[in-house]
């Protein structure tokens, strides 16, 4: 790899993205730092270099644009894995802002968004069914990608990929989308890069053109705020200045959880606004609702600026038949916009007043904003929350104030450009204080990331003064006791330095090689814990829930040195735990050998889905007994397997441990593991197969919930080639029942190879055959119906087909239409129980069932209503929700209807399903303290 020539930092932010650099001298500290302006085409085959790239993409319809419209400078590739035909840049946010559904935008909160598989193809989130979809992942690694593409074109002999490069990420972002933002910079060609906080970032910058006063300007400034409002997110970090004579230092010393709070929300809010005067009343839609947010934007950006007029035209264009009243233009004041940006989002609000945190009815696009947009508000509840180390930072400066106020406040993000908004806050945080305070100067809030990005480039070097703080929040492994919260033992303290290993020598760990092996971690943004005990490495407290957030486990299969080992001589080792914040700002935890401190296994980062909100279990003292029992029927001897024993099976547990609808997670999953080493023996008879599928099925369901059931379904899956032993009708129907309870688990190719081979049998033509029809009933129909519903993983062209399959034979035959009618509101659901929302059945073609859903008499059939009510569930986001029309008549059928009150409300609000809706629509009463994930 050749030397480094240029420290470049790049800020990858959620509405522009900015690059910054500086060449290697010898005098370093005052190398200067420059903008890079950004090759980037701006209309058809015009390119022009920008210190801004907006981070967005468009994706052209077939022969929208000709490939000489999308000529660069430079010999383009694109991202493995991405479109071929991709507009990025200037012009993809003009495009979006006149063509509908074809825009990406808001990457970055999409990569932080846990409530969806970041890596599947579903931006942009509102696209019609025509444009093809990429992962938030890609999409951030295609900005990057250009980045380095329009770099390299004007550094022949300085690649980017060879520089010394610095990629900024919000101080708030958790451990999964860091690495994820890891992995979009190795796509886009760039595999060693640093991340650096935002905050920080800011901070870096301000020294950067203040280094000669700084000692000057900072001495009456112990403490200061940085408030970055960016497009997507609020971060908001605490930064202590002291002075040791003439020695200056910086550290971070607090740092805000996640917000999704930003100029997005401010851009729907004014985009609502004008909704309202575009429409008189009548909803856009999603894609049409996203063309009007690019307007609001240059709206908000004009009206909020210095030398604004009074007010400004939003034109809606055309899209063909489903324009609302043609094309039309309103006008948005400056009045209006001030009003909303100033008393919606910066509202002067007193220090005790925090967010509200009810769940909020707007998820506009799928992502979950905060349900209190006041930005005055989260602020306050971080400084509420950083008590004791801002006092303890300020020192005499507190002076009789009750409240730690910052004295310095430095503020960053395009809002700031308005000088309304700093205005606002400044007096806010001066209210709180019962004082002045200091603002720090910040002439450029669009590029002072970047920029701040190349001084911690240089401070690496030694050329500047480095910030101090380390790990932005503590880490702790969470130690589980029965019927308790149990405890949390600090593994990585808050402010532990990056690439220093931590070993816990005073605990140690025994190890069982070959199986996997979990640890459970929390982390926190607290300073002190219990007994106002500070945040140390090694300090084991208790668990207070309002103090800590759970992250994805760490989970692994460590492999042991001898591959001999029969089952039942497990090799065991003596480990200790050792910890690092690596130099990119990811947790590092790596299990070490006692014996031999060589021998090390990393621990990798679990990022599935996790579904269970853990609680606290107490071992059933049958437990013990029914596993012995299990052992012995399903074990490799004959001669223990007693007849009589096997076909009591499921009353000898039931009388052990209570009935089966009162066993807790984890003797589920305890008796599950011991069924699954007996899976060989289930074929010996008809009774030991039919309990095996019921027990194992049961155990397992929904497939998800346990950090180590993605493991424990690798086992389970091989069974299925193997199919079932005793062919009859029962059996096949226990067959198929037992996949439909785990079908969570399984992946969307596993769910396909089973659809393969039961679409024959649910295709409307297998009925017409008395042959075909009599091979289905054998087979267990209605069993497979109901798996077929379940497969959430599907396709939605595939989730289409077997909907109106099941929507024709309910409405032509009487035979299994219960079975008919719930696969149908199954497979339409708006919210499904596991899946991600970009499977849905798109709700226009759920529209055009409903008229035949609403002829029929739900009186005599609630089955039919309860799947209108899945296919009308109100979720808050307007690509899924089914229009204001179609919700009003299944409305006011439910009523006549007299159905539950609760489906009424499922359908009027947004809700989460009741413990026995829930049970409705899974088939089955779920495990107890298993939340199924509907946030998709």
């Amino acid at each position: 790899m050749a030397s480094s020539q240029y420290l470049v930092g790049i800020d990858l932010g959620t509405t522009n993205t900015v690059v910054a650099f500086c060449e290697i001298q010898d005098d370093l500290s005052n190398s200067p730092v420059e903008l890079f302006a950004i090759d980037q085409l701006v209309g058809p085959g015009e390119v022009v270099r920008k210190p801004l790239l907006p981070s967005f993409r468009y994706h052209p319809a077939k022969g929208q644009v000709a490939d000489s419209d999308l000529t660069l400078p430079w010999e383009s590739s694109t991202v493995s894995g991405d479109n071929k035909q991709v507009i990025i840049g200037e012009w993809a946010r003009e495009l979006g802002a006149k063509v509908e559904g074809r825009q990406v935008s808001s990457a970055k909160s999409w990569l932080s968004h846990q409530g969806v598989d970041r890596e599947s193809d579903i931006l942009p989130w509102a696209g019609t069914a025509d444009v093809d979809k990429v992962s938030p992942v890609i999409a951030s690694a295609s900005y990057l990608n250009h980045i380095r593409q329009a770099w390299n074109h004007r550094h022949h002999y300085n690649k980017l990929e060879d520089q010394d490069v610095v990629i900024t990420v919000p101080a708030s972002f958790d451990e999964t989308a860091r690495k994820l933002t890891l992995k979009a910079a190795k796509l886009a060609g760039l595999p060693k890069v640093h991340l650096l906080e935002e905050p920080q970032a800011v901070c870096y910058d301000w020294y950067a053109r203040h280094k000669d006063t700084a000692n000057q300007e900072l001495a009456q400034v112990p403490l200061m705020l940085v408030c970055d409002v960016g497009g997507g997110t609020t971060d908001l970090s605490l930064i202590e200045a002291k002075l040791d004579g003439d020695d200056l230092s910086l550290n971070r010393i607090g740092v805000g959880e996640h917000l999704m709070l930003g100029g997005d929300n401010l851009d729907l809010a004014l985009a609502h606004l004008a909704e309202q005067r575009f429409g008189q009343n009548k909803k856009l839609t999603a894609a049409s609702l996203t063309k009007l947010i690019q307007q609001t934007r240059k709206a908000k950006e004009t009206l909020l600026s210095d030398s604004a007029p009074d007010e400004m035209k939003i034109t809606m264009l055309g899209s063909g038949s489903r324009l609302i009243g043609g094309t039309k233009s309103i006008a948005l004041t400056k009045h209006e916009v001030h009003q909303i940006a100033l008393d919606g989002f910066f509202p002067r609000t007193e220090y005790h007043h925090l967010p509200d945190k009810k769940r909020s009815a707007v998820v506009e696009f799928g992502l979950p904003y905060v349900s209190d947009p006041a930005v005055s508000k989260h602020v306050a509840e971080f400084l509420n929350l950083h008590q004791e180390v801002s006092t303890e930072a300020l020192g005499g400066a507190q002076q009789s104030n009750p409240n730690a106020v910052p004295v310095g406040l430095l503020l960053n993000g395009g809002v700031f450009n308005s000088p309304l908004i700093t205005n606002r806050v400044v007096k806010t945080i001066e209210q709180w204080k019962q004082g002045p305070i200091s603002l720090l100067s910040n002439p450029h809030p669009d590029w002072s990331v970047a920029l701040g990005a190349v001084a911690f480039a240089k401070a690496r070097r030694g050329a500047q003064l480095k910030i101090g703080g380390g790990s932005a929040r503590s880490y702790f492994l969470h130690l589980q006791e029965k019927n308790k919260q149990g405890k949390a033992l600090c593994l990585l303290a808050k402010g532990t330095d990056e690439g220093q290993e931590i070993r816990l020598s005073g605990r140690r760990f025994s190890l069982t090689l070959g199986e996997p092996v979990r640890f459970n971690l929390l982390t926190s943004t607290h300073d002190f814990f219990g007994q106002h005990q500070k945040a140390q490495n090694g300090l084991l407290v208790e668990i207070d829930p309002d103090q800590f957030s759970p992250l994805p486990p760490y989970i692994s299969t460590l492999q042991g040195s001898d591959a001999e080992l029969n089952v039942n001589q497990k090799e065991r080792v003596e480990v200790q735990l050792a910890c690092q914040l690596t130099e990119v700002g990811t947790l590092k935890i790596e299990c070490v050998s006692v014996e031999d401190e060589q021998q090390r296994w990393q621990l990798e980062f679990e990022v599935r889905k996790q579904a269970e909100s853990e609680k606290e279990h107490q071992v059933h003292p049958g437990l013990d007994a029914c596993q012995s029992l299990v052992s012995r029927l399903y074990s490799g001897n004959k001669n223990s397997a007693d007849t009589k024993e096997i076909k009591t099976l499921n009353k000898d547990l039931e009388r052990k441990l209570g009935k089966k609808e009162s066993w807790d997670f984890h003797t589920l999953r305890s008796l599950l593991d011991t069924l699954s080493l007996g899976r060989k023996r289930r074929r010996r008879s008809e009774q030991h197969e039919k309990n095996w599928l019921r027990l194992t099925g049961y155990c397992m369901r929904p497939g998800f919930g346990d950090a180590t059931d993605s493991w424990r379904m690798e086992q389970i899956w091989p069974l299925y080639q193997q199919s079932i032993q005793f062919q009859n009708h029962q059996g096949w129907s226990d067959w198929w029942v037992f996949w439909r309870r785990i079908s969570g688990g399984l992946n969307q190719e596993q769910q396909e190879t089973i659809l393969a081979d039961i679409a024959k049998y649910l295709h409307p033509g297998a009925m017409k055959n008395p042959k075909s029809q009599q091979a289905a009933k054998d087979k267990g129909y209605e069993a497979m119906v109901r798996l077929s519903a379940s497969l959430e993983n599907l396709h939605q062209e595939d989730k289409t087909l077997l909907a109106s399959w099941f929507l024709s034979k309910g409405l032509n035959q009487t035979q299994f239409n219960q079975a008919h009618w719930w696969a149908l509101g199954r497979l339409s659901s708006r919210t499904p129980l596991y899946g991600s929302q970009h499977n849905v059945i798109p709700r226009e073609q759920v529209e055009q069932w409903l008229p035949k859903l609403l002829e029929q008499d739900w009186s005599k059939e609630n089955m039919i209503a309860f799947a209108c009510v899945l296919m009308c569930r109100k979720t808050g986001d307007r690509t899924l929700d089914v229009s204001d029309d179609s919700r009003s008549k299944v409305i006011e059928k439910l009523k006549q209807a007299k159905v539950p009150a609760g489906w009424v409300e499922l359908v009027e609000t947004v809700k989460d399903l009741s413990e026995n809706e829930q049970q409705r629509v899974f088939g089955d009463a779920l495990p107890s303290g298993l939340t199924l994930i509907q946030s998709h």
